[in-house]
């Protein structure tokens, strides 16, 4: 039986660079738009929304953003190849804000995530790089209050809605989110949703929407049932893909242990703790029974460890991923809701790079 030794990823000191961290910003892209704008100041973009762009922090546009952001402004559809860590957020995030009129209290775009934490996540980004131009924006997403939501949504006509396809698409279809005013659809990180079984509920959001929205999809692979997507609803899109060869994971040291027997391994994690030192560890389990299975054998052995999987409540969800975020929880087991590979297997290249670059932006 095999480990990964990155699935118990462990955090370390890491410096302040131009951009997002993962794809350097002069990093190699495979693409049909071959306008690069290395700049943010020379985008066009409105005043209001550079101000929260530099105040976020960033300096100069990553690679992804050097190449998509522009046919995003421009009204293109658009296909982008995005690992988590190479600033796709902040393309459609910057895309969205550039686009919106401040002044219509209306929903005007839509942005649909295959977990609540990255439609949380991706609200925090936008509302922060729209700091400035007063745009609002609300997650749409599951495990809350639904009368709240309704409320919310018509009291407030958020300029922008985030969320997950199940609680968008119920908004939608009862006439609480109104579509006419929408003029942007993202589907971030596709592969993820349409691999939950989400894919109906995508298609009928999409037929809501207004024959002339344009389309941003955002995958971190691209298998049959994305590129089927893509041709449903896409006109002619500017494709920006990462070449295979630059799936690489510069910076981060990896290693593998061969682990023979199932009953091993547990032995096995619990050396590598005594070996090495430890500030903060995600540790990938491939099912939620699991998950608990190890978090009671780890505090059995005087391990301070949190636990985090889909069973739990939302609430308890949110406190452990504050905690976990803050520092104040060293050690997470989780399943999949944070990624999509799984400690005890492997199976695609770019999942597993996917994988490593999520915990690394986390951490």
């Amino acid at each position: 039986m095999n480990v990964c030794l990155t699935d118990v990823y462990m955090r370390r000191p890491r410096e302040r660079d131009n951009g997002p961290e993962g794809m350097e910003p002069d990093g190699v892209i495979e693409s049909n738009w071959h306008e690069i704008v290395d700049s943010f100041d020379d985008m066009n973009l409105c005043e209001a929304l550079l101000r929260g762009i530099y105040a976020y922090g960033f300096e100069k546009p990553s690679a992804i953003q050097q190449r998509a952001i522009l046919p995003c402004i421009k009204g293109y559809d658009v296909i982008a190849q995005a690992q988590s860590g190479t600033g796709k957020t902040a393309t459609f995030a910057i895309s969205i804000l550039q686009q919106l009129d401040p002044e219509l209290r209306a929903t005007q775009a839509l942005v649909l995530a295959p977990t609540r934490e990255l439609a949380q996540q991706i609200q925090k980004v936008v509302m922060a790089l729209g700091d400035y131009m007063g745009a609002t924006c609300h997650a749409c997403i599951g495990g809350t209050n639904v009368r709240n939501e309704v409320a919310k949504l018509q009291a407030e006509a958020p300029h922008i809605v985030v969320g997950t396809p199940g609680r968008v698409f119920d908004m939608l279809s009862r006439k609480f989110l109104s579509s006419k005013n929408i003029k942007m659809f993202v589907l971030d990180e596709a592969d993820e949703m349409l691999s939950r079984g989400f894919k109906d509920q995508i298609y009928e959001i999409f037929q809501k929407l207004p024959s002339s929205t344009q389309v941003v999809l955002l995958s971190a692979t691209m298998p049959v049932e994305v590129l089927e997507v893509t041709t449903k609803f896409m006109r002619e899109p500017v494709r920006i893909l990462v070449k295979k060869d630059e799936l690489t994971l510069e910076g981060i040291r990896q290693f593998y242990i061969n682990v023979e027997k199932e009953e091993w391994k547990l032995d096995t994690l619990c050396d590598l703790y005594e070996t090495l030192t430890i500030t903060q560890a995600v540790i990938f389990i491939n099912t939620r029974r699991k998950v608990d299975w190890l978090t009671e054998k780890m505090h059995a052995r005087d391990f301070t460890v949190s636990a985090l999987h889909g069973d739990m409540d939302q609430k308890d969800r949110d406190v452990i991923m504050r905690e976990f975020r803050s520092g104040s929880s060293r050690v997470l087991i989780t399943t999949d809701l944070l990624s999509r590979l799984h400690m005890w297997t492997y199976f695609y290249i770019e999942l597993y790079l996917h994988k490593v670059r999520l915990v690394h932006h986390l951490c």
